[in-house]
């Protein structure tokens, strides 16, 4: 597993300890910070959470997790819905 690929991980694991109540309440929302890999390169990760479908369905959160400089190129994403 990439060092990228273990920050979304960890990142999406964090993010899915929020309640579908907590969620519903500020969603559609996100943000993006910089962040270090285990091995200590610099990435950019950016967090959202959409509705999945219709409002007051499911939460999608997705993670993405960039190289830094930022770019598409080598980016890892992972994301999970949490059901009402």
């Amino acid at each position: 597993m990439s060092e990228l690929q273990i920050v979304a991980e960890e990142e999406l694991k964090a993010a899915l300890t929020l309640s579908w109540r907590e969620l519903s309440k500020i969603v559609p929302w996100g943000d993006t910070y910089m962040a270090q890999t285990p091995g200590g390169a610099e990435v950019e990760v950016e967090r959202g959470y959409l509705w999945a479908g219709a409002d007051g369905g499911g939460v999608l959160c997705e993670v993405t997790v960039r190289p830094v400089p930022a770019s598409d190129v080598g980016a890892v994403r992972v994301s999970s819905v949490i059901q009402k």
